[in-house]
Formats: C-alpha cells, sequence, structure tokens
C-alpha cells in the first residue's frame, strides 16, 4: 500500500504546480492586457489639421491663437506647425500637426505632403477666409474646395475606402445632438442606436434639403477671420445688417453642401478662438463639446456640423429688405472701387552715429580730389552764365566804364580822340594795300564787302577822310605833326 500512496502524494504535488504555472501565466495576460487596453484608449499622434486660405486671411495668426503662441511667424510654401492636446481626465497629451498652405494657387502641388493616402482618414480640413474682404468670402470658399476636391480625387483611394469615408461624415452629421439631450451610454436607446450604427445600410436618417451634396469624405470646418472689422465696414462702406445677414446665409449655404462646421472668429477681441480649439479637439479626438449654436452675435457666429439646415437659415431672409436671398452675392457685396490697398511700411534700419561720423572723418582728411580744379574766389559766380550776346556786350556793369558798343560819331564836339582813331584805320588800310604783305586774313564776308565796294565809294571814303583831317586841324589850337600825306601817297 505504501507504493499507491507515494504515487498519490507525486500526482497531488505535480497539479499543484500546473495550477501555479496556470495562474503566472494568467497574471501576465492579465497585465498585458491592461497594458494593451491602455494604450488604445491613448491619444493617436497621427491626426492631422490642414488650413487653406488665400493670403492675408489670417491663417497663420490663427493657428499661433491656437497654438498660444503670441509672436507668429509667417513662412511660404508649406508651413508646419503642431498644438499641443491634453487630456486632463486620463492625464494623457500628444501633438496635433497642423499644416498651413500658402495662399498661392501656384503653391497647391504642395498639397500632397500634407493631405496624402495614408493621412486621410485622420485629416480635417479648415477653410479660412477674412471678413476684410467679404466681396471675396463665397469666390474664395468655392476656389479651395474645388482645390481640394481636385487633390482628394488624384488621391487614388480605392472606392471603398471612399465611400466609406463619405459614410461616416454622413454619419457624424446625423449624429449630431444639441447639449443636454446626449443619451446616456447604459440607456436602451442608445444601446439601440449601437446596434442601428453597425448596420448603417439598413437605417439611415434622411440629411435634408442641401445636405452634404458635395461629400468628400473629409471632415471641414469653415473659420470667418478678422470679424472685428464688421464695425468699420459700417462706418465707411455703410454696411448695414442685412448685408452680413446676406453673407452668412450664402455662407451657411455652402457649409451645409460640404457638410462643414462654421465659425466667426476675431484674434484680436478674442472671439470663438477657444471654442474653436474645443471644438477641432472634440471632432478628432472625441473630446466633450457642449457649447450650443450661437447665431444671435452677428460677428460671433457658432454652428456646429449637423445642426444647421434650409429651415433655420431662412429665418435671416427676414431681415432682408434692400435685396433678395437668391441674388447673385457679388451683385449685392460689391469691391469698392476706392478702397485703398493696405501697404506695409518698410522698416528703416538707422546707421550706427559712430560710424556714420567716422565715414564722414576720412572723407575730410582725403581732402579733394588731385584732378579736380579749385576754383578762383574772383571767379563770376555760377549763377552769371556768359552768352555770345553777353561776351559781346559785356557785363551791364562794366558797360559804362567800357563805353557803348556803338560806332562814335567823330562830328560831335567833345570827341577828340575818336577822329584821330578813324584816320589811323584809314592811313593803315592804304598801306596794307600798298604793300601787300602782312595783311591779316580776310573771313569770305570780309572778302565779299572789298568786292562790293565800286570806284565811287572808294572816292568818298577818301573825301571823308581828307573832311575829318581838316576838322581837327581847325579844332585843334596846336595841333600834332600829321603825318606826311606826301609821302604816304608816293
Amino acid at each position: 500500500m505504501a507504493p499507491i500512496a507515494d504515487g498519490v502524494k507525486e500526482n497531488s504535488v505535480s497539479s499543484k504546480k500546473k495550477e501555479e504555472a496556470e495562474n503566472k501565466e494568467n497574471l501576465w495576460s492579465s497585465i498585458l492586457g491592461e497594458v494593451q487596453s491602455r494604450s488604445s484608449n491613448k491619444l493617436p499622434s497621427c491626426k492631422s489639421v490642414v488650413v487653406l486660405g488665400d493670403n492675408e486671411s489670417g491663417k497663420t495668426t490663427l493657428v499661433a491663437k491656437l497654438q498660444g503662441v503670441e509672436d507668429p511667424k509667417k513662412g511660404s510654401g508649406l508651413e508646419f506647425a503642431y498644438i499641443d492636446v491634453r487630456d486632463e481626465y486620463r492625464d494623457d497629451h500628444t501633438r496635433l500637426s497642423v499644416w498651413v498652405l500658402d495662399g498661392d494657387p501656384a503653391h497647391a502641388h504642395l498639397l500632397r505632403f500634407a493631405l496624402s493616402e495614408e493621412s486621410f482618414p485622420h485629416t480635417l480640413v479648415l477653410l479660412v477666409v477674412a471678413m476684410t474682404t467679404p466681396w471675396g468670402v463665397l469666390q474664395q470658399l468655392q476656389s479651395w474646395a474645388a482645390v481640394l476636391e481636385d487633390h482628394v480625387d488624384r488621391l487614388g483611394l480605392s472606392a471603398d475606402q471612399l465611400q466609406d469615408a463619405r459614410r461616416k461624415c454622413a454619419r457624424r452629421w446625423q449624429d449630431y445632438a444639441e447639449p443636454g439631450d446626449e443619451l446616456d451610454q447604459g440607456s436602451p436607446l442608445r444601446r439601440t442606436s449601437r446596434c442601428l450604427e453597425d448596420d448603417a445600410e439598413a437605417f439611415a436618417l434622411p440629411l435634408g434639403e442641401g445636405v452634404l451634396t458635395r461629400n468628400l469624405g473629409l471632415d471641414v470646418v469653415v473659420v470667418v477671420t478678422k470679424t472685428d472689422y464688421m464695425s468699420t465696414l459700417e462706418k465707411d462702406f455703410d454696411y448695414r445688417d442685412e448685408h452680413f445677414d446676406f453673407i452668412q446665409q450664402w455662407v451657411r449655404q455652402f457649409c451645409l453642401r460640404y457638410g462643414a462646421a462654421l465659425f466667426y472668429t476675431s484674434v484680436k477681441e478674442d472671439k470663438n478662438c477657444d471654442l474653436l480649439y474645443k471644438y477641432l479637439t472634440h471632432r478628432i479626438y472625441g473630446f466633450p463639446f457642449h457649447t450650443p449654436a450661437l447665431v444671435v452675435e452677428k460677428d460671433a457666429v457658432l454652428i456646429p456640423a449637423g445642426w444647421d439646415n434650409m429651415k433655420k437659415i431662412s429665418i435671416l431672409y427676414e431681415n432682408m429688405q434692400s435685396m433678395k436671398p437668391d441674388d447673385y452675392f457679388s451683385d449685392v457685396i460689391v469691391q469698392p472701387v476706392t478702397r485703398k490697398p493696405v501697404a506695409r511700411e518698410t522698416e528703416v534700419q538707422a546707421e550706427d552715429e559712430q560710424a556714420f561720423l567716422g565715414r564722414q572723418l576720412q572723407l575730410l582728411q582725403q581732402g579733394p580730389p588731385s584732378g579736380a580744379r579749385q576754383d578762383s574766389p574772383m571767379r563770376s559766380p555760377a549763377g552769371v552764365q556768359k552768352t555770345p550776346d553777353r561776351r559781346a556786350t559785356g557785363s551791364p556793369g562794366v558797360q559804362g566804364q567800357l563805353g557803348s558798343p556803338k560806332k562814335i560819331d567823330g562830328a560831335k564836339p567833345g570827341v577828340g580822340g575818336s577822329g584821330e582813331g578813324v584816320l589811323a584805320n584809314f592811313f593803315n588800310s592804304l598801306l596794307n594795300k600798298k604793300t601787300g604783305a602782312g595783311a591779316p586774313l580776310k573771313s569770305p564776308a570780309e572778302l565779299n564787302n572789298d568786292r562790293a565796294h565800286t570806284p565811287v565809294d572808294k572816292a568818298a571814303m577818301r573825301s571823308d577822310a581828307a573832311a575829318e583831317l581838316d576838322r581837327l586841324t581847325r579844332g585843334k589850337k596846336q595841333p600834332p605833326p600829321g603825318p606826311d600825306l606826301g609821302s604816304s601817297e608816293c
């Protein structure tokens, strides 16, 4: 009997060891399961936001406000930033990637780096327009939506992937509930709704008129920035409430077509910026968002996706008196012709004072260049320029000293020296004619004058000279010894 008892004891010991080993395995499996469940509850790091809009629409400033940065730095092309997201309940945090595309349509090809086939299910798109240019709001939204739609078509997504993404967008629109009307997680109606979600083809709520007619499969939020400029539009451009209601109803219809939410923000006055941050974390990470739609204040409109419909938009029609809701947007909101463009002041860099003084000192020490001519202090001022007429007549101040340039009549009394000058010229001309040597060269005009003189003219000239000589001898008491006329004639 002893061997049998020993065998029973061995079997019991081996069974205990097996149980302990199984317990250890169960313990490790439970630990691994807890770790896996915790890791699955962590905030994902693959989420991203793509920001599209024209230049000067406030994209960079808006992203900086969401980041909590006070000094935004604007880049070009495709900018990258991130927003810190923290879950206070689970003590977890992550980074939300933000891509900001340049407003120039030439940079649209860079969108492939921000929105790819892999990141498509994890991307939210912000379409940004500014209230500083209300006449271009609708056109800008339509153009950027077309750019986004063309890019999605080029991604090469399969029909099943695109259909699944569109189905999720429609479901998010249908699942919207007013704050306070949310169903409890354990209520029978909530469990029933979860069961119905598993079979979306069997049950689908109607979307309503004009809702998601352009379903891109992406979560879209339209942001109207710089709403503080509305007061300037009222003062300077005579905008009234009906103009802002007209703009709002067109923008809300656009949001219906793409299943987008709408936010009116102002970074300057800090309107709806915090609510926009909470809404983004709600749509991307599932955080709670308990703020209802706000449509009373015209510069702080907030409409979550799924709340709006055409019936609610028609309330704005009651305030339109001078326009109709179906009028063309550009016919009512006209761009003013006299609006001055926004000019940025250029920053002027002042030169250092010591550097400027040192440079002037070097110029003074070098002195004037060697090749430069120094003007004499006796030289006439630069303002008095001598023309050919002034060279011939002289300056007015010297005219009185040098005499008149006109011919002096020797027959007048009191002019003694003038007659001697005439005689001297006459005898010199006679000597030059006889000798023929040392005669100065004459110009063609002077030669023509000489040729034109006839013998009669020459006789008249000689008689004039004799009369002048006679007058001089009679007018002087002591006539000076005159030249020997006989010898000169010989």
